[in-house]
């Protein structure tokens, strides 16, 4: 039996703010395979759950890998807050066969919230929901400030 994939016009749009980011990311990676085309807003008020001062050694680590052949050959790490959480989301479907291809064509992710989708009604997963208080997590901004990347 061959799984038939809904076609829709009207993206899923969710909004990533105070969300826990991989419980959100496996959410959105499922909408993606079973044919969904999502938009994420907020990328960079998306929270990590841990210990701040690890999560900041952890990609600081990940920064650090190079080539000792050549540099240049080095592992590209995004530093901006919706390529992160897009990585994330990539790093939960299954990328090299065509379905994980298609699905990673169908999702989107931005800064903040564009003009388009201001009126739109945004989405929230009550899974992804902080059971800790909030001063527990690392927002995704913070990662990526301290990677290098600087607001505009």
């Amino acid at each position: 039996m061959v799984a038939e994939t809904v076609k829709t016009d009207q993206p899923i749009v969710v909004d990533a703010a105070q969300q826990v980011a991989g419980r959100m990311a496996s959410k959105i990676a499922k909408l993606l395979i079973e044919g969904r085309h999502v938009v994420v807003l907020n990328a960079e008020a998306a929270l990590m759950s841990g210990s701040k001062k690890n999560i900041f050694a952890e990609y600081m680590q990940r920064k650090e890998l190079k080539s000792i052949v050549n540099p240049i050959n080095a592992p590209h790490r995004p530093r901006q807050p919706n390529m992160i959480l897009n990585r994330m989301i990539r790093g939960m479907l299954p990328r090299r066969k065509p379905k994980g291809q298609n699905a990673f064509k169908r999702l989107k992710v931005h800064i903040g919230i564009p003009t388009p989708y201001r009126t739109v009604e945004k989405m929230t997963f009550e899974d992804a929901k902080p059971k800790k208080p909030l001063q527990l997590y690392v927002t995704i901004g913070e990662i990526a400030v301290n990677q290098g990347w600087r607001k505009r």
